[in-house]
């Protein structure tokens, strides 16, 4: 059974379990945030009024990262301070948005290739940016249709990368400097299944936020739904993690709006809930 654990969010995204905590971001609150595996003590650790923060990682440090989506910038947050990790310009245009970072502090950054607030625009395939620990930025890989959320294998010898305009997962190889391989598919998606947040459970499987079709599907590799968490009403499937002390909660970020920024902001009703689910998290996010 589903439970609400945090309400009141204007647009939730990039939930991430580490070290004991679930952190997320509010796009469009410009903060993020820190829980309990309960939400009992939910609360926003930092604001970035500037921008919209979306992807989040972690540094060996401990330090977050955090994507400043029309900034195209990684921001670092160290004691309570942002400071610029890595710029992005030069490597595509449009928002940056998702990341996912590897134990070392290697990060990957997805591109939206288009204006998302501009209605009737398609995107545009864009590259996927390789951020090393020191804030050197590159492009790993060509022409992606609008790279969002991204898991890695427990080993970082997988990337996972869903192509929201392609409906599909799309996986690599990882060499130990970031550089990616052996591009195939992991699975196809269904109509209407266009992928947006992602996490990886123990069996190789992958959870996979579809918005425009209000649902979570966890898909196996090569393709199938094997379970499906279906939303209420007007609801979207925005972004999920699996965490929790036996990381078998599947924490699902929701909203009631989906590409209206002021309705987002009016109406704040973005939420984190949560469902106990049979196979644990793998890996990284």
């Amino acid at each position: 059974m589903r439970k609400t654990i945090v309400d009141g969010l204007c647009f939730g995204e990039g939930p991430r379990w580490h070290d004991g905590r679930l952190w997320f971001s509010d796009l469009l609150g410009h903060q993020v945030w820190s829980s309990d595996e309960t939400g009992s003590d939910a609360a926003p650790v930092a604001e970035y009024p500037d921008d919209q923060v979306s992807g989040l990682g972690f540094l060996p440090d401990g330090d977050v990262l955090a994507v400043a989506m029309a900034e195209r910038r990684v921001l670092r947050l160290h004691d309570g301070a942002w400071s610029t990790h890595a710029e992005l310009d030069g490597l595509g245009r449009h928002h940056v948005n998702d990341m996912v970072v590897r134990a070392d502090g290697f990060a990957y950054v997805g591109q939206m290739g288009y204006d998302f607030h501009s209605h009737g625009s398609r995107p545009e395939p864009m590259p996927l940016i390789g951020v090393a620990p020191d804030g050197t930025a590159r492009a790993v890989a060509d022409d992606l249709h609008c790279a969002n959320g991204m898991a890695l294998s427990p080993d970082g010898s997988l990337l996972i990368v869903a192509e929201s305009a392609a409906r599909r997962l799309t996986a690599f190889d990882v060499a130990p400097d970031g550089s990616l391989s052996g591009r195939r598919v992991y699975a196809p998606l269904g109509d209407g299944d266009h992928p947006d947040g992602i996490c990886l459970d123990a069996e190789g499987a992958v959870w996979v936020a579809c918005p425009v079709a209000r649902r979570f599907v966890r898909v196996r590799e090569g393709g199938g739904v094997a379970e499906a968490v279906e939303l209420d009403g007007e609801r979207r499937a925005i972004a999920c993690v699996l965490g929790g002390a036996d990381r078998r909660t599947l924490f699902l970020v929701t909203a009631a709006t989906l590409g209206d920024a002021a309705k987002s902001r009016e109406l704040r009703a973005g939420r984190v809930e949560a469902v106990r689910v049979d196979v644990a998290g793998a890996g990284r996010p």
